[in-house]
């Protein structure tokens, strides 16, 4: 059945009147096929639209076998005339980040022959490959440069060229088309096969910002931001950096600078904080006197540098293990093991057993969590009698 596609005829058309052709049951909902329709099937890299055809809510679109498919909460009876209703915020926005892709895909074609491999349009941020690298200066010029035509508010003109222009045509595109092929053209700087829906004028994408550029399978891969989209995104990061110079009592333009001071801040107390966790660790061990036998020690306030080398001490002063557990009977704990004279990487299966534990290592040391309450850890290890064999 053939649709007459009225989002190739104006794609600022949100409202329309149709007549329902077919309705179908699947998968627990219901496909409408119209007489008209400017809902956009999703292709080109861009989403479907939503909206309504009279009280039923459309979902998703989608064109298959020449069939323009509306995926609809409700039935509709053919024949039925219905007003439908497209989200027209949502369109817009689709299409202010399309033809602001197609602004940066023409100006880096354009300038470094650079072809679009890939194209996926989130819900926000949209991601473009190029089979080429670019360093952030070339990015950036493409930025300004992008939204120097945006603010030039140029016409966007898209059409079904017949055969023999299309054979005169020089333009971008993924594959290898030859006919009802729909040509984008954005001034001088682009023009690309798409069926997708576009501004009327680059002004309306309103501002075009590269979030960022990375490589990317032997090119880059990069993020953009556009229109509205761009506009939010902007609100919600001025409000972050809004509460960090609140935080810091630091101007918004200079929290970078205090950012620096804090973390210089932290550098310096860390160091002291080591120098006197190492410092305390030498007083606990020398606190412990040397045995025979095992030792096992529990400390919630070191950090694993600091229970690592009290394990080495208190290895030294034993002769059989030193263990040190960090923890709580509620989370669990976390232990070191260390020994001169045994081979712990043998003696793990037993010790983990004994203390319902999981952990591995070298001879000399092992780690890992303890799932046994402290009672019962310190009391299982005391008893226990292993050999150097």
């Amino acid at each position: 059945m053939t649709t007459e596609k009225l989002y190739y005829i104006d794609s600022h058309m949100y409202d329309f009147e149709a007549k329902v052709l077919d309705c179908r049951a699947e998968k627990g909902g219901w496909i409408i096929i119209l007489d008209r329709t400017a809902f956009f099937p999703e292709g080109g890299g861009q989403l479907a639209d939503t909206g309504r055809i009279g009280a039923a809510h459309v979902g998703d679109v989608q064109e298959r076998g020449g069939e323009i498919l509306h995926f609809t909460s409700a039935p509709l009876s053919p024949g039925e005339s219905c007003s439908c209703h497209v989200d027209g915020g949502v369109r817009f926005r689709r299409m202010q980040t399309h033809s602001g892709e197609h602004i940066v895909s023409g100006l880096i074609h354009g300038a470094f022959g650079y072809d679009n491999v890939g194209f996926h349009m989130g819900e926000r941020e949209t991601t473009i490959d190029f089979n080429g690298e670019l360093d952030w200066e070339s990015v950036m010029e493409i930025e300004r440069r992008a939204n120097e035509l945006v603010q030039a508010d140029v016409p966007v003109r898209a059409w079904l060229p017949e055969p023999e222009e299309l054979k005169r045509l020089e333009y971008r595109s993924k594959l290898d088309l030859t006919e009802n092929v729909r040509i984008v053209e954005i001034g001088d700087v682009d023009r690309c096969a798409c069926c997708a829906p576009h501004v009327s004028r680059t002004g309306e994408i309103g501002v075009i910002k590269i979030l960022d550029c990375q490589r990317h399978r032997g090119g880059v891969r990069m993020n953009i931001i556009c229109g509205m989209d761009a506009v939010e995104l902007f609100r919600d990061q001025q409000a972050r950096v809004t509460a960090v110079s609140r935080a810091l009592s630091a101007e918004r333009g200079k929290i970078d600078a205090a950012v620096d001071r804090l973390l210089d801040e932290n550098a310096r107390l860390k160091e002291k904080a080591d120098a006197l966790s190492m410092e305390l660790v030498r007083l606990k061990a020398g606190s412990i006197p040397e045995t025979e036998g095992n030792i096992c020690v529990f400390d919630s306030g070191l950090d694993e540098i600091a229970r690592r080398e009290l394990t080495n001490l208190l290895t030294d002063k034993c002769g059989g293990f030193a263990a040190v557990f960090c923890g709580s009977d509620g989370e669990g704990w976390r232990y070191i093991i260390g020994s001169r004279s045994l081979d712990l990487r043998r003696a793990a299966g037993q010790i983990n057993a004994a203390i319902n534990g999981r952990g591995g290592g070298t001879a000399q040391m092992i780690q890992g969590r303890a799932a046994a309450d402290r009672e019962s850890i310190a009391a299982a290890l005391e008893r226990m009698n292993l050999t150097g064999d």
